[in-house]
């Protein structure tokens, strides 16, 4: 308690910084490779994907990014062990933040991309199992989480399979194609419309004071979606296709087509992804500053400061402009041949599952969400699609990021401890 007391303002700025670290990771590393697929498919440049990842990753992160939160600083360790000791669970959460900034930073630099979510789930269950003891994590919670894992990838992946092959057989495998995408494609735009308002009206907007009833909110966002779909159908309109043209060059004009539906879902995307993984950088950060004002007491919930969702949103995007191009490159070319509308069809189903998940408060790994998207994809054109190596290669960054996570974390709690004690 006197340690809280005497150096309280020193421990938030601290935790804030690294906060910021983890955050400026988070987007140097996972809104990389969110994006990826929108450069890989060539329907954005690079300077185009940021561009949009900014504003919508900021809006993802402030309006809906506090439903997760709660999962992570509560869910993952038994706050009661913290009760006569909480100056612990302030270095743990500190020092969770900065191993699993400095981790996400080390493999952005190499172009892996790693699940933030591993990282910091990893961090937390580290410090809290060696330095405070075993009993001290929620076993049962990290068994849900590390479960939906795997449930998740495998979501993303089945509904990105379902979306391309409707895709192939509503329009490619068509006559026409051209006609058939300018009947389809509107649909698919009402879709993604429908998908990133519904999460955004149900779970985001009470934290500017707007609360709807489910049907209100459903409405709603048909009626967002009909409005998105209205526009996409004008520009769809508007992309000049030859009629003359063999069935190779339709093709062709199809995908340009489904650029104009590949910035959609690239918004939905990046709103997805804000609204879901700034809770990694920003529940520790939370766990910290609520501690330190309530003068070292541990309570059951905690409002999160204005700064707080800001911060988080900011570090975001600065990541991801300044750090981002590896790990996008990894994404959008490494793992399979993306065209548009194969890159629709994975960021489209990988956007579903996320906001189900930050609806639902479980905190899912963003990428291995779209890694099974772009798998699902690659699969549905046969095995022989997927570059094998690569996808082993992040499959094994993956399984080492939990552990890598955890020994950081241990490091520096056990520096901090020893410095402010």
């Amino acid at each position: 308690m006197d340690i809280i007391n005497t150096y309280g303002s020193m421990l938030v700025m601290f935790a804030g910084a690294v906060g910021f670290l983890m955050a400026w990771g988070i987007g140097a590393n996972d809104v990389a490779n969110a994006m990826g697929t929108s450069v890989g498919s060539k329907a954005l440049t690079i300077k185009q994907a940021i561009i949009i990842a900014m504003i919508f990753e900021f809006a993802g992160a402030y309006l809906a990014g506090g439903e997760v939160t709660s999962t992570i600083r509560k869910g993952i360790i038994d706050a009661s062990y913290f009760i006569e000791q909480p100056e612990l669970l302030v270095y743990g959460m500190t020092a969770a933040l900065l191993a699993a900034g400095l981790w996400l930073i080390i493999a952005s630099y190499f172009g892996w991309p790693v699940s933030t979510t591993h990282s910091i789930v990893g961090a937390i269950v580290g410090f809290s199992a060696v330095g405070v003891g075993v009993d001290s994590v929620t076993w049962s919670k990290v068994g849900g989480i590390i479960g939906s894992w795997i449930v998740t990838p495998l979501i993303s992946g089945i509904i990105a399979y379902f979306i391309f092959m409707s895709s192939q057989k509503l329009i490619f495998n068509t006559k026409d194609p051209i006609t058939n995408a300018k009947r389809y494609v509107p649909f698919y735009m009402f879709l993604a419309g429908f998908i990133l308002s519904l999460v955004t009206i149900t779970k985001g907007l009470k934290h500017v004071g707007l609360h709807f009833s489910t049907m209100e909110a459903i409405i709603l966002a048909v009626i967002v979606g009909a409005l998105v779909s209205i526009v996409g159908k004008i520009f769809v309109n508007r992309v000049k296709i030859d009629p003359k043209a063999d069935k190779q060059m339709h093709f062709a004009n199809v995908e340009k087509i489904f650029s104009v539906l590949m910035i959609v879902t690239a918004c939905a995307m990046a709103f997805a992804h804000g609204s879901n993984d700034v809770a990694n950088a920003i529940g520790p950060l939370a766990a910290v500053v609520s501690i330190v004002e309530h003068g070292g007491q541990i309570t059951a919930k905690a409002e999160l400061a204005w700064w707080i969702l800001p911060l988080g949103g900011v570090g975001i995007v600065l990541g991801l402009a300044i750090f981002g191009k590896r790990v996008m490159a990894t994404i959008g070319h490494g793992i399979t041949h993306l065209t548009p509308s194969r890159g629709f069809a994975a960021e489209l189903a990988a956007a579903s599952t996320v906001v189900i998940a930050s609806g639902t408060g479980l905190p899912i790994s963003t990428t291995q969400t779209l890694v099974g998207a772009v798998l699902g994809v690659g699969m549905a054109r046969g095995i022989a699609a997927l570059n094998l190596g690569v996808v082993r290669n992040i499959v094994i960054s993956w399984v080492v990021t939990l552990p890598i996570g955890a020994g950081l974390s241990i490091i520096f709690f056990y520096i901090l401890k020893s410095i402010f004690s």
